[in-house]
């Protein structure tokens, strides 16, 4: 008899999760997997969208080049020569300092310098954060009583100073998390930088040496002989249609009788398993029933949720496992395309966008200028711009009404950029909820998840909240919890 594996949530973890599933079964697993959906679309905040000759993500526009998951699992549907890197003659990014945009320094991981000179050269960086940087190669491995989780702020701080925190740090994580550096943790959000410390202490050390070990192994590959030290991989990738046709490959390949759209889950019952299955008997069974009155049986169940929402279903279930869930809090984001005759925009620094530091006092956190950012966005003679706001910085953003975002950013984009004309039109995305903040203890808080879930064989959690936010991380992780559930129902 067939095992019935559920997965509940449609966006990209979900989405891979299923995929996961399909794959097993048309190689011969005895399974039946279910995609179930509240939405009546899938994809989640992945959202292609085409408008007078504009092609406008609403949601994520790229794939981090050097986290591979996304871009393999496009290669794997069939999409490979549809992935394009980022324009790496506009691979600048600017920040907000003092009303003017200044150029982030060269060789930067994040915030941290693999070259001192482009840092000591820096309007960005004040007299004290340099010599910070200058004592910092000195700097050795933490005792074991400091190296506990700390915040992101204190991290930065203490490697690099103020500065930095304010100037470099806290704008490319309100960018990428919607967070606040003060409560964002350090060891969830910066894993690479936070081991590093631990194993040598200077982050400029480390990051210089890994970085001259990883040119001569470069150099020594035979696949690589060819190519010139001077070539660098795009830093994003994305797909030349938009990030949407990796969602319509992933439905292509799931079975569509088995995607239930517009079915929102009201909770998960846990019921004796029948007796049927001898030889492999399971010992919990569940079924999840839906606000439509429906049933869903299931051996399996993937949780491929926003954390809230698996805690409200798992709550009759186990309320400590639920509050577990509940206290990874969320900020909100919010997307704003804004489309432009290109030349009202030619007199742009030559990059890809611009940060904004909480200290610039704007709502405005940041701007990428797609036009300039990736290829085959924009019609002839045209260009996009798409601004970001909310976050924990602006959390009453997603409250503001159409006009009034249209004209907070045309006011701000105008004093920043010297962009007076009016946009051919706009596109807004409220995205509520949809960022996961990661704070300080977050890794004893997954820890004690996973052991909650282990009183509930069969139940998997997937999705941003717990390893990762990016699109790689989210089909790490729901591929990973896929292959979890297929080995508890197969044995």
């Amino acid at each position: 008899m067939p095992r019935r594996v559920v997965v509940l949530g449609g966006g990209i973890s979900g989405l891979a999760a299923a995929y996961t599933l399909a794959r097993a079964r048309e190689a011969g697993a005895p399974i039946v997997e279910s995609l179930i959906e509240a939405g009546d679309r899938l994809g989640g905040v992945i959202r292609t969208e085409r408008c007078e000759g504009f092609l406008i993500e609403a949601g994520p526009d790229s794939l981090l080049t050097e986290k591979p998951e996304a871009a393999a699992l496009c290669r794997e549907l069939g999409l490979g020569d549809l992935l394009i890197g980022s324009k790496e003659e506009y691979r600048r990014t600017y920040i907000l300092h003092r009303g003017r945009l200044v150029e982030l320094p060269e060789g930067l991981q994040l915030f941290a310098p693999t070259r001192l000179w482009p840092v000591l050269a820096s309007p960005l960086i004040p007299p004290r954060s340099k010599l910070a940087a200058l004592i910092e190669w000195f700097k050795s491995p933490p005792s074991m009583a400091a190296a506990e989780d700390g915040s992101v702020a204190d991290f930065v701080r203490r490697h690099f100073g103020d500065g930095v925190l304010e100037n470099i740090a806290d704008p490319l994580l309100a960018g990428v998390y919607g967070g606040d550096s003060g409560r964002l943790s350090a060891q969830a959000v910066l894993p690479r930088l936070w081991e590093l410390e631990q194993k040598h202490g200077s982050l400029i050390r480390a990051l210089r040496k890994s970085r001259a070990l990883a040119r001569q192994a470069k150099l020594d590959s035979k696949d690589n002989q060819a190519q010139t030290s001077k070539t660098l991989a795009p830093l994003f990738t994305t797909l030349k249609d938009g990030l949407g046709r990796m969602v319509d490959g992933l439905k292509s390949r799931l079975a569509r009788t088995r995607i239930f759209l517009g079915e929102r889950a009201l909770e998960i019952e846990c019921c004796p398993a029948g007796a049927e299955d001898r030889v492999n008997p399971i010992t919990h069974a569940y079924k999840v029933r839906n606000e439509r009155g429906a049933v869903h049986e299931a051996d399996a169940i993937v949780l491929a949720l926003p954390a809230y929402e698996s805690a409200r279903l798992v709550s009759s279930l186990d309320a400590d496992l639920a509050e577990s869930l509940k206290a990874i809090p969320y900020t909100s984001a919010l997307t704003v395309a804004l489309a432009y005759e290109a030349a009202a925009c030619e007199h742009f620094p030559l990059g890809s966008g611009f940060l904004v530091p909480k200290k610039e006092d704007r709502r405005l956190l940041a701007c990428t200028f797609v036009h300039r950012k990736f290829p085959h966005r924009v019609p002839p003679a045209k260009a996009l711009l798409r601004c970001f706001l909310g976050g924990s910085r602006d959390p009453g953003a997603l409250d503001l009404g159409d006009d009034e975002i249209v004209s907070i950013l045309q006011r701000e984009l105008k004093d920043i950029l010297k962009l007076s004309a009016e946009p051919l039109f706009c596109r807004i995305s409220r995205w509520p909820h949809s960022m996961p903040q990661y704070v300080v203890g977050h890794g004893e808080r997954l820890e004690k998840i996973r052991a909650q879930l282990g009183s509930h064989p069969g139940l998997f959690l997937a999705g941003n909240a717990y390893s990762g936010i990016g699109m790689s991380d989210c089909i790490r992780s729901g591929r990973a919890a896929a292959e979890r559930a297929l080995s508890y129902v197969l044995g």
